[in-house]
């Protein structure tokens, strides 16, 4: 199954038989309609754009999981823990490092996803689940 059929078949879409048209689910044409009146365009310009968007948040996410696998350990671990809202104090504590090593680990992470801040990183990896980092503090 190529690319696109995984794709068409994710968002409801199916093939007909010897044609290059597809059925759209109910829920989903309902969902159409109410996009394209909302920005006053014809359902039929707004698919190609929809099926693009989707697309490139389909590169854009496998383009951030390469770069979260490019981390040490650790930076992944203060990463999470960052998105998780945990300031470097906090982070410090859970991991047994010292705030100013915490800052450290973001900021290389930050940099290796070009950004500058960790409201940037919790913003571009807000639909990722960190709640495996999430772990009560130990005792030492």
């Amino acid at each position: 199954m190529s690319i696109l059929d995984r794709l068409l078949s994710l968002i409801g879409l199916r093939p007909n038989a010897g044609s290059r048209t597809y059925e759209i689910s109910e829920s989903l044409q309902t969902t159409l309609t109410t996009l394209a009146q909302h920005e006053s365009r014809p359902v039929d310009e707004l698919i190609p754009d929809l099926l693009a968007a989707g697309l490139t948040q389909y590169v854009s996410n496998d383009k951030l999981w390469n770069i979260w696998i490019s981390l040490t350990a650790r930076e992944q671990e203060v990463a999470a823990l960052a998105c998780l809202g945990y300031t470097n104090r906090e982070i410090g504590e859970r991991l047994h490092i010292s705030p100013e090593t915490a800052k450290v680990r973001l900021q290389r992470a930050c940099t290796k996803f070009g950004l500058s801040t960790r409201s940037q990183l919790s913003m571009i990896l807000t639909e990722w689940d960190f709640s495996a980092f999430d772990k009560p503090i130990g005792r030492r």
